[in-house]
């Protein structure tokens, strides 16, 4: 079982064989009293609403959810080490939050006079003739502000994940990620803050208003983008790690099998680190090998003090870094718009390059769309071990 920093719910994550998924559905079944849920088209069952003594399936990732009684659980990760077993992981399900570093004192002023704000500058985003029209990109975070102006006429797909609160976004986190990403190439009012601005969005709200969710909200969110052919999901989203601990073996095979299916999984790296004096390590998701981690930097386009950093060998490396430092983007009304901090902002940077790119080139999709981003970076000068390739970067010809 994995040691971590984050709490821990009393369910369970269960990774299924993928060519024997059925094999592992009926060996749980056999736990005494165990009711086998499907979430497939059913917004009625899910993470949100297990009862006890149930287990539900994400079909499209190979994952179960499960909530069982203390005494089954010897029984539940013993499944694990059967010989042949149908099972390949169990782990127990940890709280994730959302990843952003609202300041108790706002930047001076945004720049309303720009026509672009210095993030969109910075990865190029204007100068492509691309707009991410006909890709899809899933935003799963704490939901969206469904009224904003700024959305105004868009096509949104959107669907909770938290129980008793709809998709309406009541804290902020959300909407900012979505508008980095996917915000009008003309906003009503300001500088342009998005990057592909024709994309579309679907909305998953894994995060309450609080910001806070379960993995198994995280991962029946990533179930639901890979069934709706989304070719990118951004997760600006999880939990500390700590030096050393290992990346959950449940994400990475999700991961994978996300990348197999034609859709990228891009996560925040953290902002536990307090540069000069401590480095943390990438956090999770972000740490799986499969997952693109997104390191944060400033206008000097210098590692963020509180990015994290590529410490653990094992996974856990930073993959890309994109605009992370007083970032304007959309925020829920009345406030329409706000600029905030974290590893959160640069997070949908790199997932609206990526949709540019994706509308470039069909082949542009799952491990391809991973090279294609790392291949056209900005060199910066700090080390890999807290930008990875560079800076996430678009060109004339993307």
């Amino acid at each position: 079982m994995m040691k971590n920093l984050s709490a821990t719910t009393g369910r369970y994550l269960v990774l299924l064989r993928k060519d024997k998924p059925e094999h592992g559905i009926q060996r749980l079944a056999a736990l005494s009293n165990m009711q086998i849920l499907s979430a497939q088209g059913d917004e009625e069952l899910g993470a949100a609403t297990l009862p006890p003594q149930c287990a539900v399936v994400f079909h499209s990732i190979g994952v179960m959810l499960v909530r069982c009684a203390p005494e089954q659980q010897p029984s539940l990760r013993s499944l694990v080490t059967a010989e042949d077993s149908p099972i390949l992981a169990v782990e127990p399900e940890r709280s994730v939050r959302a990843l952003a570093r609202v300041q108790d004192d706002p930047p001076l002023a945004d720049p309303v006079a720009d026509e672009l704000t210095w993030g969109v500058r910075a990865v190029g985003a204007a100068l492509s003739p691309y707009t991410g029209k006909g890709v899809r990109i899933a935003i799963l975070d704490t939901g969206l502000d469904m009224e904003h102006p700024d959305f105004e006429g868009r096509t949104i797909v959107s669907r909770s994940f938290i129980h008793g609160e709809d998709v309406q976004d009541r804290n902020g986190h959300g909407t900012h990620c979505a508008g980095i990403a996917a915000g009008p190439l003309k906003p009503g009012s300001g500088p342009r803050y998005g990057v592909a601005g024709q994309a579309e969005l679907y909305v998953g709200k894994v995060l309450n208003n609080e910001g806070s969710g379960t993995e198994g909200g995280v991962l029946e969110g990533i179930n639901w983008a890979i069934e709706n052919e989304c070719q990118v999901v951004s997760l600006s989203l999880g939990s500390p790690v700590e030096e050393g601990e290992p990346y959950s073996r449940v994400f990475e095979e999700v991961a994978r099998r996300a990348l197999a299916a034609g859709t990228m999984l891009i996560a925040a790296a953290g902002n536990e680190s307090r540069r000069p004096d401590y480095l943390a390590p990438v956090g999770h998701p972000a740490n799986c090998p499969s997952i693109m981690a997104v390191g944060a930097v400033d206008e000097q386009l210098h590692v963020a003090p509180f990015s994290c950093a590529g410490l653990n060998k094992d996974g856990g490396q930073v993959g890309i870094a994109a605009p992370g430092v007083n970032v304007r983007s959309a925020w829920t009304r009345p406030k329409l718009y706000n600029t905030i901090s974290g590893t959160s902002m640069a997070t949908p940077f790199v997932a609206g390059v990526a949709a540019l790119y994706a509308q470039a080139d069909k082949a542009n999709r799952g491990r391809a769309l991973w090279d294609r981003l790392v291949k056209q970076v900005r060199s910066l000068d700090d080390p890999e071990r807290d930008v990875g390739a560079g800076l996430v970067h678009v060109s004339d010809k993307t």
